[in-house]
């Protein structure tokens, strides 16, 4: 099913056929995750009937599930293909969100919940795994920029749907977003299914190690391959998920310091938002390339972590300016912040390749899932916390935690990889 897009547009798709059929998988997973997102709150308050505080716990429980069962939904792909997994976790993920029409209260709110965050967790571990799978090495950190590039396109297109289907401020349209999610989501899966086979495990003949020794040898030897043995990646997952919180740092901490903490008028946050978006989609590829290695993708790390500080020094200034200087300082800082989820993405995305086990890859990806949801468990609240009711300090002390997370990620990353290179004695 080949993907034919006007000229002007195939360099933003990507270099090839198969990212540009990627990339277009990319809008459409997120076209659909935009819709449900951006009405989800209205959804479940005013549809379902639920209070803000039982959304929150809903979350929070779908968060716990997903922390305890990522390994094992990563391990489907080893078992039976990244794209089978795929393809099909995408199509119940489809199915599930029509659930949602159906639900009328807390205990079907919880349940349908957890259902769609399992579901989606196996369909992120095995994308991934099959990502790294399909491309050559040189082209694995690459090829994830334009994806991201393209989700960033999707998110959008997502959110003015939703926007219009709010701004009716009809319950019949916002009872319609989780069905629009769904159809976007059943178009998703059908190219998802379509999309070329890969053999388990690909590995690039110029990889250092050889594949079918490396692969013969985990599957002879389980308690030496398995992902959660490899200490040195489980530190690598912990400390990229607290570089990650870069997320949090841009959704939900510089917002509320912007309403609570300064001058800046409130519509700054669309201009905010808006500049993230088109640096996202039109910088990712740049900041990814020449990430290949474990060397290439630390680099990366650090210079992500650099601009997560840069970014804390420069709004923590902003509670004492006023004007004009406070509205550039805070854009300056979202730009800042921007930079260092654009680094630190690639940086991600080459240690993940390169230190998975190829042999296991969907259950690194798993493991690698356990980093990102701790990050995004603790970050809202202690992030908050600090920087709205701590002040500068506080500030000062999110910047330290980067600091010390990317000075463990170093030897961690290191230690991963001698664990894959590790003989194996019987």
């Amino acid at each position: 099913m080949p993907i034919h897009l006007p000229e002007r547009l195939l360099r933003l798709a990507g270099p090839t056929s198969l990212v540009r059929r990627l990339s277009v998988q990319s809008v459409l997973s997120a076209f659909g995750d935009g819709v449900f997102l951006t009405g989800s709150a209205v959804f479940f308050t005013q549809v379902v009937g639920l209070s803000a505080a039982r959304v929150g716990l809903g979350l929070s429980i779908a968060g716990a599930a997903t922390f305890v069962l990522a390994v094992p939904l990563g391990r489907l792909s080893d078992r039976f293909g990244a794209r089978r997994v795929w393809a099909i976790s995408s199509l119940l993920e489809a199915l599930l969100y029509l659930a949602w029409l159906a639900v009328g209260g807390m205990a079907g709110y919880v349940a349908a919940l957890v259902a769609v965050q399992i579901v989606s967790t196996a369909s992120r571990s095995a994308r991934n795994a099959y990502r790294f799978d399909v491309f050559p090495r040189a082209q694995r950190v690459s090829s994830n920029a334009y994806f991201r590039a393209a989700r960033n396109v999707g998110y959008t297109l997502g959110a003015l749907l939703a926007g219009l289907a709010l701004a009716t401020d009809s319950l019949e349209v916002i009872r319609a977003v989780p069905v629009a999610t769904a159809v976007l989501l059943l178009l998703n899966a059908a190219l998802v299914a379509r999309l070329p086979a890969t053999a388990p495990h690909h590995a690039d003949p110029a990889d250092p190690a050889d594949a079918g020794e490396a692969i013969e040898a985990a599957l002879e030897h389980p308690e030496r391959g398995s992902a959660l043995r490899n200490r040195g990646y489980v530190l690598t997952s912990v400390a990229g998920g607290v570089l990650g919180t870069h997320q949090v740092l841009l959704n939900v901490v510089i917002p509320l310091w912007l309403v609570e903490e300064t001058d800046a008028p409130r519509v700054l946050l669309a201009w905010l938002f808006g500049t993230n978006t088109v640096m996202a989609v039109l910088l990712q590829v740049a900041a990814a390339r020449g990430v290949v290695s474990v060397t290439d993708s630390l680099r990366a790390e650090r210079r992500g972590a650099a601009f997560f500080v840069l970014s804390c020094a420069i709004v923590l200034i902003t509670h004492d300016t006023v004007g004009w200087v406070t509205i550039v300082l805070v854009w300056v800082g979202h730009v800042t912040v921007t930079g260092a989820e654009l680094y630190q993405s690639a940086g991600e995305w080459g240690l993940q390749a390169e230190l998975s086990d190829p042999a296991r890859r969907g259950e690194y990806q798993g493991v690698s899932q356990l980093g990102y949801t701790l990050g995004s468990v603790w970050a809202p609240a202690a992030y908050t916390y600090l920087a709205v009711e701590r002040g500068a300090v506080g500030w000062l002390l999110i910047a330290a935690l980067v600091v010390a997370a990317a000075a463990v990620l170093h030897p961690a990353a290191r230690a991963a990889e001698r664990h894959l290179a590790r003989p194996v004695t019987s």
